[in-house]
């Protein structure tokens, strides 16, 4: 069952008209609540894990579905059914199918059951991974539980509405229509208390974008009162100074009791009307709220809330007063909505009831079929009488699910271990196809399953001319920089010192004079919210770089890396995307916090953001002509210390890709295989030169990418002619070397081709200290690549390669 959207705004219409969509909201509202109620029991029966509901906010959901037009954007937080109900993207089903888990995207289109109930989303992608037309849909970001985490990417919503207004030349037909969607965003007042809150605030009012952000007020943060949360227990209150007036830009800052219909439909009208036309921020405080369940199924709300407080809740609940205006505003008698409100109760008890059995009956389907197969075993088994215990356990089980039909069958399979027959066969195979059918209803769309994926684009050598110039590496960048903008005109970056001085390392000299301020951009010391704009950007079908000064910094977005870009293709089963391209440089400089290399961190927080490590900048300019091919994240980074390193100008700028997850070999040799990325392999290289007087042949691999990882598995094509492994990082021991150790050990198996111990050499397990001495000390040198290489020869002959110390 759907709701009918809200979307009747005239100014004009009769009595009658009035009253229908009144009443039709008022079925809204209360078709969400009595969900809530019914959810909550789920829970507290078993069928369902967890709950967290948006009781108490029904109401002004109703006046912002109003307001909310095709091509506009939510970014929300987990209290948002109703709004998704009123615009016709939440059924009764869907909600408890959310709620059960159900891994079918036909029964819970919001994630497949990969989030919990409560984290909404559209599908912005066909099933083949294509966009649809954005603008002639509503669109829901898909949320995430990290509170305020869903702030700087409604900044980049917002963003690419005026992108799409200001920028020529864009093919916009499937993302905007002149840049007049609004992004809105809701958020509790207690996480306005977070820095990712404050911090997109800020940036919204300086960039002057057409962002609505809601403040759900309902005096708590789970169990923790306002005063504890917020400066004079009011957010406008304090963040007044925001609002814009003669002197300067700013917000448009509006308050409204969350229980007054009439005035919240006022008020969303009127922010909606400043947001689209003048490209204003605008903020809705929501005052005066209610909780009536509290904050989730894992506690009740009487525990910390006084008599009078539940009391005033009682009878300040917002569906509470708008039965009670209806009635003194002779729209609907008592008894009408008595008799609303009771067909209602049974239409979301009987689309639970339907959800709940679109969702146990496949199971219970695939029950029957493990229990009839151990059923077969068990009556040719010399142990059939363990067998046909497992099976009667397994049918006794009322609601089943996939895990015990699993469990019981892998446990099946060791009492049958030492025989021989069809029937064990029968069983190895079930268990095997199971599983590689099931197993993606968890694990599938990590990244793209589309034609544009990245390991799809194919590799285009760099070439060059007889007479080929030798630049700095930093002109290659800039060069295959202005081929991007001027090939790509949805592509644009951002980042501090990236627009008038064209970045500190001059990789983007001139371009902003070229291409305008607004793809070439300056902004803000923000790192989240500058990675926040372009996953925003990017869910809008712009091609934004989001630049990090240095990768030290990116522990300011790492946050919304791991939880939002890097989940968003994987949460949303493949329906939504963000293409976003992280820039970034590190390595080799000196001290605590511009050394550069926390790989070990990023690698282990980011699984679905490809992560590349260029030796040069000629390789860099190659990734990302590469990723702007494909239609999946990535994080770049680039050898701080190569700016100024002499490379060849390619003739073909622009043009040439760097392949995603292969390695190059850099050096041949028979001895030992040396393994590094980065900075890191020019002392490398140079280690290699000494180790060669000394009559040691070392082949060098540039890993190139740590995500994915050399998915040819040349690596360990080189360790079966050399037998002997080390890997190189100036992370810290334990990071990204140990993950290049098992990558290379445990799954291209290159274990049974060592007569050597594998080794790595990492940096101490301090950050760097200042200084050329600093350096020396703190990562490997010359002298330990040497040395730890000698080491391993010396232990394969001893003769030749006598102990150094």
């Amino acid at each position: 069952m759907y709701m009918k959207p809200n979307t009747n705004t005239k100014t004009e219409i009769t009595f009658e008209d009035f009253k229908a969509e009144v009443l039709n909201d008022y079925k809204t509202v209360v078709t969400s609540r009595e969900c809530s109620l019914l959810g909550r029991r789920e829970v507290l029966t078993g069928k369902a894990k967890f709950g967290i509901f948006g009781d108490g906010k029904e109401v002004p959901q109703i006046a912002w579905a109003k307001a909310f037009q095709n091509g506009d954007f939510r970014s929300g937080y987990y209290r948002d059914q109703t709004f998704m109900m009123a615009i016709g993207e939440l059924s009764i089903e869907q909600f408890f199918a959310g709620l059960y888990a159900n891994t079918n995207l036909e029964d819970e289109p919001m994630s497949a059951g990969r989030q919990m109930g409560g984290h909404f989303a559209t599908h912005s992608l066909d099933e083949n991974g294509e966009w649809k037309n954005l603008t002639e849909q509503k669109n829901s970001s898909a949320d995430i539980s990290p509170t305020a985490g869903q702030m700087p990417r409604l900044l980049g919503l917002a963003q690419a509405s005026k992108i799409y207004r200001n920028v020529k030349d864009i093919d916009a037909t499937k993302f905007s229509k002149e840049g007049n969607e609004v992004a809105w965003g809701t958020i509790g007042n207690a996480s306005t208390s977070e820095g990712l809150f404050f911090e997109t605030i800020n940036a919204a009012g300086v960039l002057q974008v057409p962002m609505v952000i809601s403040i759900w007020d309902d005096e708590y943060g789970i169990s923790v009162h306002a005063r504890h949360q917020t400066t004079k227990e009011n957010i406008s209150e304090i963040l007044k100074g925001f609002q814009r007036d003669e002197n300067g830009n700013g917000y448009e800052i509006l308050r409204v009791n969350g229980w007054n219909y009439p005035e919240l439909i006022d008020t969303y009208q009127r922010a909606s009307q400043v947001a689209r036309k003048e490209h204003v921020p605008v903020m809705i405080h929501v005052q005066e709220l209610t909780q009536p369940q509290g904050h989730s199924t894992s506690g009740s709300h009487e525990r910390y809330k006084d008599e009078a407080r539940l009391a005033w809740e009682a009878e300040y609940d917002c569906n509470a007063q708008m039965r009670q205006w209806m009635i003194a505003n002779n729209i609907a008698s008592d008894e009408e909505l008595k008799a609303i409100e009771k067909d209602i109760k049974k239409a979301v008890r009987d689309g639970k009831k339907a959800a709940w059995s679109a969702f146990i009956n496949p199971i219970k389907a695939e029950r029957d079929e493990a229990v009839s197969l151990l059923d077969r075993v068990a009556n040719s088994s010399a142990n059939g009488v363990f067998i046909t215990k497992l099976k009667n356990d397994l049918e006794a089980i009322d609601e089943p699910i996939r895990k015990d039909i699993l469990s019981a069958t892998r446990k099946a399979l060791r009492f049958v271990v030492s025989e021989a027959s069809a029937e064990k066969t029968e069983l190895q195979n079930w268990i095997t196809t199971y599983i590689n059918t099931i197993q993606p209803k968890y694990s599938s769309h990590l990244l793209s399953h589309s034609n544009k994926k990245a390991l799809n684009q194919t590799e285009v050598l760099p070439t060059y001319d007889a007479n080929a110039e030798e630049v700095d590496g930093r002109v290659v960048l800039r060069d295959n920089f202005d081929a991007i903008f001027s090939n790509y005109p949805e592509a644009l970056i951002f980042g501090e010192d990236a627009g008038h001085i064209g970045d500190v390392n001059q990789g983007l000299e001139g371009l902003q004079a070229k291409y305008g301020e607004l793809r070439v951009a300056d902004t803000g010391i923000r790192e989240a919210t500058i990675l926040g704009s372009g996953i925003g950007m990017a869910m809008r079908g712009l091609r934004p770089i989001a630049e990090i000064q240095y990768l030290d910094y990116i522990l300011y977005a790492l946050q919304l890396m791991s939880d939002d870009l890097a989940t968003i293709h994987y949460r949303t089963k493949g329906r939504q995307k963000a293409p976003l391209i992280v820039r970034t440089r590190g390595h080799r400089l000196e001290g605590i916090w511009h050394s550069g290399s926390q790989m070990g961190g990023i690698l282990n927080l980011v699984r679905g953001i490809h992560v590349l490590v260029p030796r040069n900048m000629t390789k860099a300019a190659g990734f990302y002509n590469t990723l702007l091919e494909s239609d999946e994240p990535a994080l770049v980074v680039e050898c701080l210390n190569g700016y100024r390193l002499k490379e060849k100008m390619p003739n073909n700028i622009g043009k040439f890709k760097t392949p995603i997850g292969v390695v190059e070999t850099i050096k041949e040799g028979e001895d030992i295989t040396l393994v590094s990325y980065g900075s890191t392999l020019r002392i490398v290289e140079q280690a290699a030169k000494e180790l060669l007087e000394v009559g040691i042949h070392a082949e060098i691999i540039d890993v190139q990418s740590l995500l994915p990882f050399d998915i040819n598995h040349d690596i360990v094509k080189s360790i079966a002619k050399t037998n002997r492994l080390m890997v190189i990082d100036e992370d810290v021991s334990g990071g990204a070397s140990a993950y290049i150790l098992d990558e290379i050990l445990n799954k291209q198996n290159a274990y049974k081709h060592l007569d050597s111990q594998p080794k790595t050499l990492a940096a101490k397990p301090h950050r760097p200290a200042y200084g050329t001495d600093g350096d020396y000390f703190s990562k490997p040198s010359v002298e330990d690549v040497f040395e730890a290489v000698y080491e391993v020869m010396h232990e394969v002959n001893p003769t030749d390669f006598p102990k150094l110390r």
